[in-house]
């Protein structure tokens, strides 16, 4: 045992009733409300597991209204919380209708202390198991993603996007800078679909030439034209069950746009020099470093084909904007590439890893893959420094990694924003902020807020 006791919020407005329950509860670290407002702002505050609550709520305690709105509120605000509703005892209709929006639990009033007991206790024990599977889960999962590495929240969203996309059998477009990794979450979405065991098929639109590269699409027969000796499948065709991925796409030319809106909505070809319909099943995933609405705009791109590629978009930050992910991927690639080249056991020195930070990398993960790799075969010892890698070490002396200072500048702008939001009322902004009113005003004095 730690010692540590479980916040258990208690809802209820008869002051003696309250104070009975307090005592029963002893054992949980009781927190009181008599209202719904009340309820929500020690929701926000303590963020308790398990929660009591009366459905007779003021301003009109005979009437559930109340209580069935702030459990409406709390399954949208804490849903995985247990809320257990005290009803009187010929109320069964309420009862059911709050374990049909979503309350784990009810009893009858007045209540049996043990009854009761036994119930909030179990609803403690579901609610860890809940938490320790959810953690379980996270922890086994294999997906196709796991070889991304980062702790950016909008890279981590990203992945779970192409998880839930994966699956379907959307056509999924990819915006990013060179080097973002577009690729990467390609194949993802080829890992994750039913068509895994098939194959994937990639093609760069921007790195063949224009009179080759119809050919290469979409194939060609024999004597279609001079050097055609034989029938050839192109990628389209070579695709077949499983995903073709069109990288720069925004750089197709405006004759095939055509051909490739038209397969898209037909779904089938026709080889060069044939007349055969050929139909083809295949998933389309494209990507592009482009703003094809600059180019729809510019009269570059056709737009009826930019939807028919956009059904699902996943727009990927550079590295630049991911903080802390450029040092991550380094470390990552030191040790990929240190065991390639059997150099050992090898590190990045603290002014190495500033310096990283501190680059822009305009050239993303790719760029930072190259550099890492050259610094493991030139630097003369184990150690990489910031000249092994090509960097300048910043002139900052890394103050800006101070926790307090980050903490500080942290909540002095959460306070500034809730302020703002609530027009000055510091009673609201406590409830938002999930403080006190004494600590928002010791928060304020220290920022030096008026």
């Amino acid at each position: 045992m730690t010692g540590v006791r479980k916040p258990l919020l208690i809802v209820e407005d008869d002051p003696a009733l309250q104070k009975q329950m307090q005592w029963a509860f002893d054992q949980y670290e009781t927190i009181v409300a008599n209202d719904r407002e009340s309820a929500i702002a020690q929701v926000r505050r303590f963020e308790p597991a398990v929660i009591t609550m009366d459905l007779g709520l003021p301003p009109q305690p005979d009437d559930p209204t109340e209580g069935l709105r702030l459990l409406e509120e709390l399954h949208s605000l804490v849903p995985n919380t247990k809320v257990i509703v005290l009803t009187g005892q010929n109320d069964h209709a309420n009862a059911l209708k709050a374990i049909s929006m979503g309350a784990h639990d009810f009893c009858m009033k007045p209540f049996e202390s043990e009854l009761l007991t036994w119930t909030i206790d179990r609803a403690f024990r579901v609610h860890e198991l809940q938490e320790e599977n959810t953690r379980l889960s996270a922890l086994s999962q294999v997906s196709a993603t796991s070889g991304v590495l980062t702790r950016d929240a909008a890279m981590l969203r990203i992945c779970r996007t192409i998880e839930r996309v994966g699956p379907t059998s959307a056509t999924v477009l990819l915006l990013g800078e060179s080097g973002t990794g577009k690729e990467l979450f390609a194949r993802a979405v080829h890992e994750l679909s039913p068509r895994r065991t098939a194959r994937f098929v990639a093609i760069n639109c921007a790195a063949i030439p224009e009179t080759l590269l119809e050919s290469e699409l979409f194939g060609y027969e024999k004597g279609a034209f001079t050097g055609a000796v034989k029938q050839t499948l192109g990628k389209v065709e070579t695709a077949h069950g499983g995903t073709l991925f069109l990288d720069e796409i925004g750089d197709l030319p405006t004759s095939l746009q055509a051909k490739l809106l038209r397969f898209l909505q037909e779904r089938v070809i026709e080889r060069i020099g044939g007349r055969d319909e050929i139909p083809v099943d295949v998933r389309i995933v494209c990507a592009t470093h482009q703003s094809l609405k600059v180019r729809i705009d510019e009269g570059r791109f056709r737009e009826d084909l930019y939807y028919r590629l956009a059904e699902i978009v996943v727009d990927i930050p550079p590295l630049r904007a991911r903080p802390g992910d450029a040092a991550l991927l380094a470390h990552a690639f030191v040790r990929k590439f240190a065991e390639e080249q059997r150099r050992g056991a090898m590190i990045l020195l603290p002014e190495a890893i500033h310096a990283i930070d501190a680059h822009p990398w305009p050239g993303n993960v790719r760029e930072l893959e190259n550099v890492i790799k050259r610094a493991v075969i030139m630097a003369e010892s184990s150690a990489i420094t910031a000249v092994d890698i090509g960097l300048e070490s910043p002139d900052d002396d890394g103050r800006a990694l101070n926790l307090r200072q980050v903490r500080e500048q942290a909540e002095k702008g959460a306070v500034l924003r809730v302020l703002g939001r609530v027009n000055g009322n510091l009673s609201r902004a406590a409830d938002i902020l999930g403080v006190s009113r004494p600590t928002l005003y010791d928060l304020m004095h220290r920022f030096g807020l008026k």
